[in-house]
């Protein structure tokens, strides 16, 4: 099976409810093709000559596809543009900027192609079960991109209060995604980590050797690891954080599944940090737990009587060194574990599905897939649950 062959075989469109009513924000709808949200962003600030922090938005959509987001800018322009690969859509005025409490979900339209006829007719199949019972909401591989090939999460020794460890996770971890340039620097950084002014100078001015630096002004004897760690950029904290967060949570929902559906109505499917169980079918006594229940984002904020689910999550955190209350982020005190809760299972909206043979793959088989999703669920994980059960 292969997913975004081309970028129009993953087309992905906002929704939100927000109408332009008058205000000081100028609401666009942001169109773009094989560019990151980041990237987009940044092309509207050079293109619209505006400051960056007066440009607003919900979420960031896929790169390798067709997308459609929202976008505000205090006191932007009241006119759209064509700068390729960017459309923008000027739609009117609103009172405050666009955040992602104002998604709605997401629209997907997702063609799978290099299909056999064998797993063309086990993907409708299981689209029929997936209609009846939906899919368990774990958090996809995309939320994993810090992970590098350790197997460690940044966050897990930053909560430890190992500084060092999680200042060597994030700047000299392998990673199978790393570009030549950022491989050998972090392979540098392996080879000579502790000799700091030989680090400093052997790696080219960037974000990793202003740290170095920092370690290279403090006497070999003292390593400050805490006060260079808070020198990491605050959003790559927040997604070291995040991505942590996210896996225990995942594990709680794979527990729960577990407890609740017995093995025969089970599969795995692989993750990047490990399989987790999906389900086939469910019974009315199962639906009746699984479709209302919403876990926790684990953190040391949560406050829960005594009972399963507190039992549960402790569990998982217990399984990573930790107890529930340690996570939490002592220093730097700018950057939080989030609060709030997720549904276990997600029901797709107007889940549509249609076969033809594949323009691309002669003898094959392609497979065009049209739904909804709440906002923070992954199509992916739709993919997944139809191809790998």
């Amino acid at each position: 099976m292969k997913l975004k062959r081309l970028p129009e075989d993953f087309q992905v469109d906002e929704l939100t409810t927000v109408q332009p009513e008058g205000g000081d924000y100028a609401l666009y709808r942001l169109t773009k093709k094989s560019l990151g949200t980041p990237e987009a962003i940044d092309r509207l600030v050079s293109r619209l000559k505006v400051q960056r922090h007066r440009i607003s938005y919900g979420g960031l959509k896929d790169k390798h596809a067709v997308t459609t987001q929202y976008v505000t800018i205090r006191f932007g322009p009241r006119q759209g543009g064509r700068f390729a690969p960017i459309e923008l859509d000027y739609l009117g005025q609103v009172d405050r900027a666009f955040t992602p409490q104002f998604i709605t979900g997401n629209r997907f339209r997702i063609v799978l192609r290099d299909l056999s006829a064998a797993a063309l007719e086990k993907a409708r199949h299981a689209l029929h079960e997936v209609a009846a019972s939906g899919f368990p909401n774990y958090f996809d591989d995309q939320r994993f991109g810090s992970l590098g090939a350790s197997g460690e999460f940044v966050a897990q020794a930053w909560c430890r209060g190992d500084y060092e460890r999680a200042l060597w996770l994030a700047l000299a971890d392998h990673h199978p995604d790393d570009r030549r340039e950022e491989r050998d620097q972090k392979a540098l950084l392996r080879e000579h980590w502790g000799r700091w002014r030989d680090c400093k100078a052997a790696l080219e001015r960037s974000h990793r050797r202003s740290i170095v630096t920092y370690l290279a002004d403090k006497p070999p004897e003292n390593p400050d690891y805490r006060g260079a760690f808070s020198r990491l950029k605050i959003d790559l904290r927040g997604l070291y954080l995040s991505a942590f967060q996210s896996h225990l949570w995942n594990q709680l929902l794979a527990r729960l599944l577990t407890e609740v559906v017995p093995a025969e109505q089970r599969f795995d499917v692989s993750l990047r940090t490990g399989n987790v169980p999906f389900l086939r079918t469910l019974e009315p006594h199962q639906a009746a737990v699984l479709q209302e229940a919403e876990l926790p984002l684990p953190s040391a904020r949560l406050h829960l009587p005594p009972g399963p689910e507190l039992d549960r999550i402790e569990q998982v955190v217990q399984q990573h060194g930790l107890e529930l209350r340690e996570l939490r982020v002592k220093h730097p005190r700018d950057s939080f574990f989030s609060k709030g809760s997720r549904k276990a299972l997600i029901s797709v909206g107007h889940l549509e599905h249609e076969a033809a043979p594949d323009d691309l793959y002669p003898g094959r088989h392609k497979l065009a897939l049209g739904f909804d999703l709440p906002r923070g669920s992954y199509a992916t994980m739709l993919v997944k649950r139809i191809t790998e059960c």
